[in-house]
């Protein structure tokens, strides 16, 4: 009986053991896409994150609840992510608005995770003028990440 209870206690610590270690395996950020030029959120067919400049994409570490707010999970070394989302079943990606005035408006921005893990990050909104409207001004809490979004032009979709 003493034996079994000890066996048991210990598999109890190692088990809590690895819950710390597992924990410390990822990183979550809370993410927010909002229309560029509305500001409300925005409900995408799915994310697609890139981390530390890769070409893989992984929108299996996006869970996105109705609100369109989405939890985001990341691997503990990730530095920098990119993300893009879809629409119309993923037939469709939006157009990020922080690269809306570029020439490659496809191109990825790479946000630093610590920067989005200790103060929260706002992506830039080049898709409305330089003067911000009220309903635009948007802070980030610590863990969360606000990029703005934009549909295809209706002319644009028919042409893709």
């Amino acid at each position: 009986m003493q034996r079994t209870s000890r066996a048991l206690g210990l598999l109890l610590s190692m088990a809590a053991f690895c819950g710390v270690l597992c924990a410390q395996d990822t990183k979550t950020i809370i993410l927010k896409l909002l229309d560029g030029r509305t500001g409300k959120p925005i409900t995408p067919s799915s994310i697609m994150v890139r981390i530390d400049h890769q070409q893989a994409l992984h929108s299996d570490w996006v869970v996105v609840s109705e609100d369109g707010t989405a939890k985001l999970t990341v691997p503990a070394s990730a530095s920098v992510l990119s993300i893009h989302a879809t629409y119309e079943n993923a037939m469709l990606a939006f157009s990020n608005c922080d690269a809306a005035k570029e020439k490659d408006p496809d191109a990825a921005h790479w946000y630093s995770i610590p920067l989005i893990l200790s103060s929260g990050v706002v992506a830039p909104n080049e898709c409305i003028g330089k003067k911000v409207p009220e309903k635009l001004q948007v802070f980030a809490k610590p863990g969360e990440f606000v990029l703005f979004v934009r549909r295809l032009a209706p002319w644009k979709e028919a042409v893709e």
